[in-house]
This record gives C-alpha cells, structure tokens and sequence, in this order.
C-alpha cells in the first residue's frame, strides 16, 4: 500500500524554529524552506515572533509561507521561564494538521509540537531540571532524527542508543564569493568596512560561552604583542539564553589585558558578506558545533579561518582551515594566517560544493521514507 505521504504532491512540510533573528538554526532553517520550495515541496516556517518582530532578519522567498508566534516581552524573567513559555505559547497555535511532515529545528519547537522529525544541531547541556528535561524529551521523542555532521550523530548514538541520519548543511557561497570579488560595487563594500574598523580579525556569533568569546580575547591579547595594527570585530549575536555572567567576565577580561573590541551586535544580512570579506582572517574559537555555517562562509570569501580543535570541525573543514585549542595556539594560528599566503581555493572549493539544492534533496528523500504516524 502506498504510504500517504508518497502519494501527495505537493508534499505539506511545516519548518519550525524558536526565533526570527541570525541565529545559525535560524538561518538553515529558512535556506531549507527555500531550496525545499524551489523543489516544489509546499513550505510554511515557524517562529516565535520577540521584542514586537513581524518577520525574519531578512527577506524570506515568497514561495516560503511564515507563520509567526507573538511573544511578549514580560520584562525581568527567569530563562526556564522564558523557555516554557516559548513552548507554551507555539503549542497553543500552531495546527499539526495541515502538514504532512513536521520538522523541528531545536528543543524549543520539538518539545512544543509533538509528533515530529528533529535535526539535532547540537547537543547542550543544562543544569536546572526543568530545561534537561526540555533537552531530553526533544532528543528522545522525535519519531526521526537528522544531524548536520557525523559527530554529533555519533554523540547522540553515545548517548541514546539512537542512530540519526546526517544531511551537511548548504552555504550560500555564492554571495560570499560575490563579496569578495574585484567587482566595483563589493570592493566599495570592503573599503567601506576597513576605512571604519582597519585591518581586522573577524568573529561572529556574539558573546557567550559556546562561542569561546574569553578565549579569543586571551588570543587576541597575545597577538597584537606581534601585530599591533589588528583590531578585532566581533559581530552578531541573539540567543534566549541569560549570559550575563558571561559578559561581565568577558568584559573584565577586556579591561585586565587592555582589549577594546569593536562590537557591532546583530548585524543586517546584506552587510555580513562584505564585513567577511574584508577581514585579514576569520577566527571561529566555538567550544561546541554542529557545522560550523559562519566558518564555511568566511571560506567562500577566500578567508583564512582558525577553528577550535573539534573533531566536528575537523570531519566539516579537513584541511582547509587551521586548528588551535588554547588561547595560545589561537594567537600563533592566527599569526600565520595573517601572515601567509595560503591559497583560498580549497576552502572555496568546499564551500562551493555544499549546496542547499543538495540538502534540500536530501530532506525529501528522507521525508518519504520516514512519513508521520498517523
């Protein structure tokens, strides 16, 4: 008997994700709405709607349907509160019936809808019951599981005996290369960004502990003993997550080695691709990935790229980017790049080879063989 999700056409994909801001869930998640409505899959995202937002960080392909969730701001609130509440509130509206297929894309989607397919990013840890929980159930009871890497679908088959399916993020490599071009319009764009910050080390993803944000400083202190005309950049950043404790320490960290990063928050999508392209290097010190989409980027743009020393980063990026694991080997790679002359075209080469067609591909494949229990 033919299953029903094999004998719809259009298939019915509902994508869901917890916020409308650059973070690196957000953004496959709205490639792959878009690569699965160029395929001719019928897609609708959604997304809890924060501090009054009334839509994505950037233009969504109108092929894409959006449905947003309003989440009021209630001000001074605990981040277990905030989080079931989040859940709470996309329980209440979203409509599990009119799909064929659900996919989450985090915890916070997972445990609100139900019966679904969850592309594990990344696995967290959590230290206050309500929230491990959350982490737990949005591990172990999804129906069907994706990983963007085989290192974390091996952590997860570690972890609960569960085997997901790996399905490689895409890049949008096209506009990284595009901004890194000698056409006039990207070279303005680049001169633009060195004449304000001069010659800089890029970091993107804001300031927080899974990104290593400490650690780069301690880098950053030891290379400008050598190269005292880098500044260091730092861009990007949105989370639910309560890292105030963090920031104060990141921030005496900066005034114990007298480091003054420029901070530029959560950036607009069409600046992204030129502040890349200008920088000397790209530095990607995160403690824990899934993938690694902003270091793929940097290597579209011909950037030499440091990476923390993961064996994740290592099956994504083999050759083509420098390893370090301590502030110290971060400060020497990061020295070498500037300095060398390495060829780009490995890197952009790789980048240029994931594309989100493929993924797109991929995700219907996978969806017709794991169709929803009914």
């Amino acid at each position: 008997m033919t299953s029903p999700v094999a004998s719809l056409a259009p298939l019915r994909v509902a994508l869901l994700t917890y916020s409308t801001q650059p973070r690196g869930g957000v953004v496959h998640t709205l490639n792959l709405a878009e690569a699965l409505a160029a395929s001719g899959v019928e897609v609708t995202v959604w997304s809890l709607a924060r501090q009054g937002d009334r839509g994505f960080f950037r233009d969504v392909d109108p092929a894409v349907r959006v449905r947003l969730v309003d989440f009021p701001d209630r001000g001074e609130e605990s981040v277990t509160d905030r989080i079931v509440r989040s859940i709470a509130l996309l329980r209440a509206e979203f409509t599990p019936g009119e799909y064929d297929i659900v996919h989450a894309q985090d915890c916070i989607s997972a445990n609100a809808v139900g019966t679904c397919i969850r592309t594990i990013h990344h696995l967290d840890e959590f230290t206050t019951p309500v929230l491990a929980e959350c982490h737990e159930k949005a591990v172990v009871e999804p129906y069907a599981r994706i990983c963007v890497s085989a290192a974390v679908a091996a952590e997860v088959a570690s972890g609960w005996r569960l085997n997901p399916t790996v399905i490689p993020n895409g890049v949008r490599a096209q506009r990284f290369i595009d901004a890194a071009s000698d056409a006039p319009p990207a070279r303005n764009r680049r001169d633009g960004w060195l004449r304000s910050l001069g010659r800089y080390v890029l970091a993107v993803g804001g300031i927080e502990p899974r990104k290593g944000t400490i650690d780069l400083v301690e880098a950053y202190h030891l290379l400008r003993q050598r190269l005292p005309d880098i500044s260091l950049v730092i861009g990007g950043g949105e989370t639910l997550f309560d890292y105030r404790d963090y920031r104060a320490a990141f921030e005496q960290k900066c005034a114990d080695l007298d480091v003054e990063p420029v901070i530029l928050g959560t950036l607009e999508d069409d600046d992204l691709p030129s502040l890349v392209a200008a920088s000397a290097a790209f530095a990607f010190p995160s403690t824990k990935e899934g993938f690694g989409l902003a270091a793929m980027e940097a290597l579209a743009a011909g950037r030499p790229v440091v990476t923390r020393d993961l064996p994740v980063l290592h099956e994504v990026f083999g050759d083509t980017v420098r390893y370090a694991s301590t502030p110290a080997a971060f400060a020497e790679a990061l020295i070498d790049a500037l300095e060398g002359s390495a060829d780009p075209e490995p890197g952009r080469a790789l980048a240029s080879s994931l594309t989100w067609e493929d993924s797109a591909r991929r995700h219907v494949e996978f969806y017709r063989s794991n169709p929803m229990p009914r």
